[in-house]
């Protein structure tokens, strides 16, 4: 997979400096302008247009400045790739603005590139009092900050998001996209502002990124599959979710998802499974968790198949998500809760072949839960119900005395400055995941 990475990214380097007809469009040739007030929705789109009708490959280029932007959707299809290029600091309009699903979309593109180097500022404390989401089911959201729909062939790259009023980067109906060296934040106590949430995917890779939120900092949702995760720093936040799922009716199944070399520090939960109880079937499976550190983590892994944040639940059925085939290898660290790990999967579909290997987490107290692989590990067939604490288990192997570090690496495509995590201590280098 690393190598179809980077293929995929010297494919697109290529195409954009040697490709014949190559236009670069300045949004200030539109007539943008970076004065923070003035609303650019309309200039971005006539430079958009240009773009999206040009044969050859074209740049839709956005220089420093802050520029004030309404919601705005780029849509295709469009006749060559495209790169939207933000080298300057977008804002989006004050206040909740919830009549709206997203502040920018990109929607049914081939061969797109959103590259950052600006930061995307969602207003989100302008937003936030009025966002009854977080008490009440019955609520209409705050828009997303960036989302795509039915892209395909692309990458996401370099974005900042700060205090999105809702979501920060949302990817529905994609197929085969990279997201990369993100850097997302808001405030921890802000309302569902999730990192990257995912649904009806496929083939979605997030590697070398850091998000620091109010809300789950990856949500993984109905119909997604194929989802690599890798050297993501979480937190604060509410860890790394598969879920919610079973909460409506025409939910799709979600399998091989693989959450792998990350570090979660001070989150809620750090790898989180999560369907609500309702009668909507579905299968989760093929899940792997390898070579994850967690540091000062609630809930260091959890299976919560009761899953209801708000009054009133539905608990006269229990779920009907059938959980499978779900592997944690080499995850150590530290748990702020004496409940290291806690399924409370489904009574109706209990969870099938659950398997723990290397599993080390010691409360703050020094207790630990170890599930060794040189005891033969953990495999936990048609499980209802399990809550393990750090007590009920005090012999722990070979402990990992080191986490993922982050660095700085002069990118050689692009010369731009990022975060790439060197992994050290007993992982292996160069090891590809697999779905076990």
């Amino acid at each position: 997979m690393a190598l179809q990475i980077v293929f995929f990214s010297i494919f697109f380097f290529v195409s954009f400096t040697i490709a014949q007809g190559v236009r670069t469009l300045n949004v200030k040739n539109y007539g943008a302008i970076a004065d923070g007030r003035t609303d650019n929705k309309k200039a971005f789109l006539r430079a958009w247009n240009d773009a999206c009708y040009q044969n050859g490959g074209s740049i839709v280029y956005i220089p420093k400045g802050v520029y004030m932007v309404g919601s705005v959707e780029f849509a295709g299809p469009c006749r060559g790739p495209i790169m939207f290029l933000i080298s300057g600091d977008l804002k989006a309009p004050n206040g909740p603005y919830s009549n709206v699903e997203k502040w920018i979309g990109f929607q049914h593109v081939n061969n797109l590139i959103v590259k950052g180097g600006g930061t995307l500022d969602g207003q989100g404390p302008s937003a936030w009092p009025y966002n009854k989401c977080q008490k009440t089911n019955n609520c209409d959201p705050l828009p997303i900050s960036i989302k795509f729909d039915f892209v395909t062939n692309s990458r996401i790259e370099s974005i900042r998001s700060v205090n999105s009023k809702n979501v920060h980067l949302a990817i529905y109906g994609c197929n085969n996209v990279n997201v990369s060296k993100v850097d997302l934040l808001a405030p921890a106590d802000s309302p569902n502002t999730d990192g990257i949430k995912i649904s009806r995917s496929a083939d979605i890779r997030i590697t070398n990124s850091r998000i620091r939120t109010g809300d789950d900092c990856i949500a993984i949702i109905s119909g997604s599959s194929n989802i690599d995760v890798s050297y993501v720093y979480c937190g604060p936040g509410h860890g790394i979710s598969i879920g919610s799922l079973g909460k409506y009716k025409n939910e799709e199944n979600v399998n091989g998802v693989t959450v792998r070399k990350c570090t979660l520090n001070g989150t809620d939960n750090g790898v989180r499974i999560k369907s609500w109880e309702s009668p909507y079937a579905i299968t989760a499976s093929k899940f792997l968790f390898q070579d994850i550190f967690m540091e000062n983590v609630r809930n260091p892994i959890i299976v919560d198949q009761t899953y209801c944040p708000h009054s009133p639940c539905n608990q006269e059925t229990a779920s009907h998500v059938q959980i499978q085939d779900v592997t944690y290898r080499n995850i150590w660290g530290t748990s702020s809760s004496q409940v290291a790990v806690s399924f409370e999967c489904s009574k109706k579909f209990p969870c099938k072949n659950i398997v723990m290997t290397d599993v080390n987490l010691a409360s703050v107290g020094g207790e630990v839960f170890s599930a060794s692989e040189k005891k033969g590990g953990a495999s936990l067939f048609s499980l209802a119900k399990a809550r393990i604490r750090q007590g009920d288990c005090r012999g722990i192997s070979a402990g990992h005395r080191h986490r993922p570090q982050y660095t700085a690496q002069v990118d050689a495509l692009t010369g731009a400055v990022e975060w790439v995590a060197n992994w050290h201590g007993a992982i292996g280098q160069g090891s590809e995941a697999a779905v076990a």
